[in-house]
């Protein structure tokens, strides 16, 4: 080798140790601009565009999917009977099993004719989900209410409170207040 092209790379000598302008391997310039280009395009996707969900967002859709997966598990939970209320087919089976058995007692509305108005803002056994199905299944038959639960089975019970769900807050005028006003 001869000196004089070795010179020529040499660009810096320090305690002897001579320093010479290589270019760096193809390859290693190859993945450095892939990754400068890889790293533009997901900041691009994830974080500009918002064309994909980010992982927070992925996190929280995953953690609801999995609270209603388990509210399903248990029909007869709080948040089971709530979403059950929003199914337009539960609502309706439950309405007509209300104007078969129901009618009579709360009226076609639910505004109360010899039981209580269902829908006002007053609750004589409370006006939550599992209380309003604890009511329809085993009645209260020192107050004239009777147990549904054994004639129209426990779908048919939860469906009737998926409708019953509905009529809160309507304020219908019917039979005068009973009970305790719960908001």
């Amino acid at each position: 080798m001869s000196t004089e092209s070795t010179d020529k790379k040499i660009v810096h000598v320090y305690d002897d140790i001579q320093e010479e302008d290589n270019h760096l391997p193809n390859w290693w310039l190859a993945i450095l601009f892939g990754t400068m280009v890889f790293g533009f395009g997901y900041w691009i996707v994830f974080h500009s565009t918002k064309t994909m969900p980010n992982p927070p967002q992925e996190y929280a859709a995953d953690v609801e999917a999995l609270n209603k997966k388990l509210a399903m598990a248990n029909p007869t939970s709080e948040e089971a009977l709530l979403a059950l209320a929003q199914n337009p087919g539960a609502i309706e089976a439950g309405k007509k099993i209300f104007t078969t058995t129901c009618v009579a007692c709360h009226g076609p509305e639910g505004a109360g004719l010899v039981g209580p108005n269902l829908t006002d803002k007053f609750w004589i056994h409370g006006n939550k989900a599992t209380q309003i199905l604890n009511t329809v299944k085993g009645g209260y038959p020192e107050k004239g209410m009777p147990a549904w639960g054994k004639v129209i089975g426990d779908e048919g019970a939860r469906n009737v409170t998926a409708f019953v769900l509905t009529l809160r807050g309507k304020n219908l005028p019917g039979k005068a207040p009973q009970g305790e006003p719960i908001e």
